[in-house]
């Protein structure tokens, strides 16, 4: 019988609100030595995700879209919305506000460990959330977690 991802998953991780002051969420990725979290809401159910990607807005800064001016008129080369949604996440003060919430890659804890690692390179991230049928979070399956289990089973 296959490994699952219940099996070498992180159980019970460490999982902030989007309520959440960014600051806190900052000092317990810092302090546990970990790159992301998990977000859910008040019924446990995932929101999103908050990892150091989502984090370097604040230090990095954003550049304001390319433009031409026309006349009295601005024409914008590329989408001005991309300008405020990262404006938005450079200026956040709550985990809400700069939280990845869209195209998160969970699995559910019966899949193997080859298709947790499968998907993560396809899908190409660090952590999958693991999720149960009604959507809550169960645990936390890293790249780190499949090499170890790798290195366990080496013969």
């Amino acid at each position: 019988m296959s490994t699952t991802v219940a099996d070498i998953m992180t159980r019970d991780p460490i999982v902030v609100s989007p309520e959440t002051p960014l600051n806190e969420a900052i000092k317990i990725l810092a302090e546990q030595r970990i790159s992301g979290l998990p977000v859910v809401d008040a019924e446990g159910k995932l929101a999103g995700v908050i990892s150091e990607t989502d984090l370097m807005w604040r230090e990095t800064g954003i550049t304001p879209p390319a433009y031409l001016m026309i006349l009295d008129s601005v024409i914008y080369l590329e989408n001005p919305a991309k300008y405020d949604r990262d404006l938005h996440k450079a200026l956040g003060q709550t985990v809400g506000e700069v939280m990845t919430k869209k195209d998160i890659v969970t699995i559910t804890p019966d899949k193997s460990v080859r298709n947790a690692a499968q998907l993560m390179n396809e899908r190409k991230v660090h952590r999958l959330i693991v999720v149960d049928a009604a959507k809550q979070v169960i645990g936390v399956l890293t790249r780190g977690d499949v090499v170890r289990f790798m290195a366990a089973n080496q013969e």
